[in-house]
């Protein structure tokens, strides 16, 4: 049946139509929707789950590969990270059934803290690399993937990057989905006990392959030549191989070569496809990978080939391409008049700059504020983390000093209080990120006997990535019931000294608490506990009265979107207002009031 699917979709899709048998994952964007698309498909006998982070997703996944399961790990490039400690020993013990690890890399960045190449990664790990260029063709490739994972008994890289997960495109699939016969675990500890002798010899054995896998990726489908026998060539991967193809339709001599393997580099392929040509260009997003490789092919072989890139400042070094860039890129090395500015962009309305902002009634915002004017005149290191709540450095808020990755604010909150006895250290994490890689940190601070105040913003959802659950909510993705890993009970049972749970929207409330753990010793935890406007229903709305003595205190102190002038006047937008009711405990004469509806 054909079905108009996002590209995680397709890779979803593609990965039930391999027969998968079990999909572990941690949300991130662009790849949450794989996951997702799995358990809304509710195929019979695969398990679905979101772990509790990327680490945990790879390993439930390496012990059902074990077992000769074809499994699906999904992440984000920032999310690899994560998980690399078990995918590097993966790659040396190696696996039964067939297991593809999704990385999918964020070039720009666009919702990401980093701009990582997984392609990078696959060559550090010594495992195989697949880099889809279309939704059509990560179905397709996502498939060959497994088989290829089977065939070398290796986990493998799967590289879609953001404009591949999130374009839509047709996919013909069948209608019903089997996953793949599980064979079971055989016992042998010289297979499955990672002991340095058995290191050293598979990786002996790996590099021996590897050159196996580069000559059979030399006649894989996805490896193309195209056009003429032009002296110029184009090679290109991912989405960049779609923008080029696209713009050399009107140039049809014009050599097109796809690399859908970077890694092991299909050199007999990129050899063979090279004959004849005296220049090429490089077009790829991320790091000059295809690059170097055809560049130590070259050299390796005698190769006189002129090549043009990122290395030679042809291709910006950094940053997403897109199809205007790769057209002026194009223009210029094919020596054709016109630049990719004289496209005709005059009808394309203006869009306005709409710079990122915690939505209206967002309690994330009510907790950075009664923190603010609690700790106002004392010197204080406010450590955030990745999430929504990384939006507490806008200002006026102004509330985020730091941001390194996930679950870094807890302990870079300590660091800064050893190195500054008479500060006090604020770390502020969601819940869910508190269970993906907070949990750690706090141990850390209670075994160290440090001195820091954890602020918990629980909205009750992982909010950022699309409002996934997490061992808080009380559901998972097989659609059970469960129960919930209360948050509070976790920081007592660690040995957090003091443990308040508030509700943030209560302004004195809020306040009292922080002034509270200030004046404690130790580690302390506040929990600001209210849930996401977006998954809660709003009760009511906020109005102005004729008292308003249009001070614009409430608009300066907040920054909440649902706050505006309208002809000088401050006025609530009634479209944005959720009746949250902090703008009403900030004004000075009380003009603002909270209607039920």
């Amino acid at each position: 049946m054909k079905e108009y699917v996002m590209g995680n979709g397709a890779i979803a899709y593609g990965a039930l139509k391999a027969g998968v048998n079990l999909v572990s994952g941690y949300p991130g964007t662009p790849s949450s929707e794989i996951v997702e698309t799995v358990a809304k498909a509710k195929p019979e006998g695969v398990h679905v789950e979101w772990s509790v982070n990327e680490k945990a997703a790879m390993e439930v996944a390496a012990a059902a590969a074990y077992s000769g399961a074809r499994t699906l790990v999904t992440m984000k490039q920032v999310g690899l990270n994560v998980a690399s400690d078990p995918l590097m020993s993966l790659a040396y013990v190696g696996v039964k059934g067939g297991m593809v690890v999704v990385s999918a890399d964020d070039p720009g960045p666009i919702s990401s803290q980093t701009e990582q190449d997984t392609r990078r990664f696959a060559e550090f790990a010594r495992i195989p690399v697949f880099d889809p260029s279309s939704p059509e063709e990560a179905y397709e490739m996502i498939q060959d993937a497994y088989e290829c994972s089977e065939k070398y008994a290796t986990p493998v890289l799967f590289r879609p990057t953001t404009r591949v997960d999130h374009a839509y495109a047709a996919i013909d699939r069948p209608e019903k989905f089997e996953p793949n016969r599980v064979s079971g675990f055989i016992k042998n500890s010289k297979k499955w006990v990672i002991f340095p002798r058995l290191s050293f010899a598979n990786h002996a054995m790996i590099e021996k392959r590897n050159v196996e896998i580069g000559e059979e990726f030399s006649s894989y489908r996805f490896n193309t030549v195209e056009g003429g026998n032009s002296k110029k060539a184009v090679v290109a991967s991912g989405i960049s191989y779609a923008y080029a193809k696209e713009f050399l339709e009107d140039y049809p001599d014009v050599k097109l070569i796809r690399i859908g393997t970077p890694y092991p580099f299909p050199e007999s392929f990129v050899k063979k496809a090279l004959e004849g040509v005296t220049e090429v260009l490089s077009l790829e997003e991320l790091s000059p990978y295809n690059e170097e490789q055809i560049a130590r092919l070259c050299g390796r072989n005698g190769i006189v080939l002129t090549i043009r890139g990122k290395l030679t400042g042809d291709v910006p070094a950094s940053g997403e391409l897109s199809t205007n860039l790769i057209a002026g890129i194009l223009r210029k090395y094919l020596e054709l008049p016109g630049e990719a500015s004289e496209i005709d962009v005059s009808d394309a309305p203006e869009l306005p700059v709409r710079p990122p902002v915690l939505c209206a009634g967002c309690p994330h915002r009510a907790s950075f504020y009664a923190v603010k004017k609690a700790m106002k005149g004392r010197n204080c290191y406010f450590c955030g983390d990745i999430g929504c709540y990384t939006l507490g450095n806008a200002m006026p808020l102004d509330m985020c000093d730091t941001c390194l990755c996930m679950g870094a604010g807890i302990t870079m909150a300590q660091g800064f209080t050893w190195m500054d006895k008479e500060g006090i250290g604020f770390a502020f994490v969601g819940d869910s990120t508190f269970f993906a890689s907070g949990m750690t940190g706090v141990v850390n601070a209670v075994y160290n006997n440090a001195n820091m105040i954890l602020c918990v913003l629980d909205n009750s959802t992982t909010a950022m990535t699309g409002h996934q659950p997490h061992p808080g909510t009380g559901r998972n993705m097989m659609g059970d019931i469960v129960e919930k890993v209360d948050i509070a009970s976790v920081l007592t049972g660690i040995g957090v000294s003091k443990v308040v749970t508030v509700d943030p929207l209560n302004l004195n409330e809020a306040m009292g608490a922080v002034r509270m753990c200030a004046d404690l010793p130790g580690v302390k935890a506040i929990i600001f506990k209210s849930p996401c406007v977006a998954i809660s229903k709003p009760v009511g709305k906020c109005h102005i009265t004729g008292g308003c003595l249009n001070c614009g205190k409430c608009i300066k102190e907040i920054g909440c979107p649902g706050l505006i002038r309208v002809n000088g006047r401050v006025t609530i937008d009634p479209n944005l207002c959720t009746g949250c009711g902090l703008c009403s405990q900030i004004c000075p004469v009380d003009a603002i009031q909270e209607v039920t509806q």
